[in-house]
């Protein structure tokens, strides 16, 4: 099998989850330390939930939410704006080869928890999980 290439599952390679790890961690300290020279995505806490990097490493899809899940679109544009200055921070920080190209998008797994917690405490589930 290829090094790069999806598992024969579908699913990414280790790799691409080491590095989308590594991603997802550095990407969250610059944010946190605030070492973006922008005073509007600086005064903003932003959680980074997932990286997840193209096969070849060149694409990394961050999955962020904003804290309190307002102004999401604020957030998105925000970060887009700085993409280049978040690129570097992320590069000066990681020993790969290629710097990747950040994409973001809303982190949706937080309201599909919500979702799921809510089918869970219904009377008709909670009965057919006791038997």
């Amino acid at each position: 099998m290829a090094k790069n290439k999806f598992t024969d599952d579908g699913g990414p390679s280790q790799r691409q989850l080491r590095v989308g790890e590594l991603i997802r961690r550095t990407l969250s300290d610059v944010l946190n330390r605030g070492d973006i020279h922008d005073p509007d995505l600086n005064r903003l806490s932003i959680t980074v939930g997932e990286v997840r990097t193209s096969p070849d490493l060149k694409i990394a899809t961050a999955y962020v939410l904003p804290l309190g899940g307002k102004g999401q679109d604020d957030v998105i544009a925000l970060l887009a704006r700085n993409k280049g200055e978040l690129r570097r921070a992320i590069s000066k920080k990681l020993t790969l080869k290629f710097s990747p190209d950040l994409r973001f998008r809303i982190d949706e797994t937080f309201d599909q928890m919500d979702e799921t917690r809510r089918l869970f405490s219904q009377a008709d589930v909670q009965r057919d999980l006791k038997d």
